[in-house]
């Protein structure tokens, strides 16, 4: 017979399934329909249970960000440790998946709302800081970063980064995959140092 678990293991089980819930409603449902309601009906726990651990749906809502910023970084992490050569449009690959998938829909959803929500806003910020930090912890050791300035090196990860997000969340309403192969070749070429079109011509240059 398994051991029983202790109140402090119960409680992180409980705690984690309620950050779970929220993570999937967020991506699910979007921000305006994530209520306590409904994260406590995912996580099968009562709506009191959840308010024994989390003060109010933002403190819940905010752990739920948190959740997702750590995913992502594993999963970054594993994709590249996976790779069996590095190159930069694999990264840049694993990136897009990164930013289409599911889970990231959250912290979207979270950046939407706090444009007019000051209360969110005030609390994501810190958050969104970190993330950023952690992006760009990544992008410095990549190798390809010894080979550009280092004085612009947070600016270029940071755009090809806002870029992609930029990109998923058009691709729910208006997607054009014909691009998408095309917009890493010339991203590559970009850091590379190479010119994006030949010289006279009107179009990418295939060469």
């Amino acid at each position: 017979m398994a051991p029983r678990r202790t109140q402090a293991e119960r409680r992180e089980a409980t705690i984690a399934a309620l950050v779970d819930a929220a993570v999937g409603s967020l991506a699910e449902l979007g921000y305006a329909r994530t209520s306590t309601i409904e994260i406590a009906r995912r996580a099968g726990i009562s709506q009191g249970g959840l308010f024994r651990h989390f003060e109010s749906r933002l403190d819940v809502i905010l752990a739920a960000a948190d959740e997702v910023r750590a995913r992502q970084f594993v999963e970054f992490r594993q994709g590249l440790a996976s790779l069996e050569e590095f190159s930069v449009a694999a990264c840049l690959h694993l990136l897009r998946r990164a930013t289409r998938d599911p889970m990231n829909a959250a912290w979207y959803e979270l950046l939407v709302a706090a444009r007019t929500d000051p209360d969110l806003r005030e609390r994501l910020t810190p958050l969104a800081e970190r993330y950023h930090r952690e992006i760009v912890g990544i992008g410095h050791a990549l190798p390809i970063a010894k080979s550009m300035p280092a004085e612009e090196l947070d600016t270029i990860i940071l755009g090809i980064v806002h870029m992609l997000d930029g990109e998923a969340i058009t691709s729910t309403v208006l997607a054009h995959p014909e691009h998408e192969d095309l917009r890493v070749e010339q991203l590559v070429r970009i850091l590379a140092g190479q010119q994006l079109f030949d010289s006279g011509s009107t179009g990418p240059s295939h060469r």
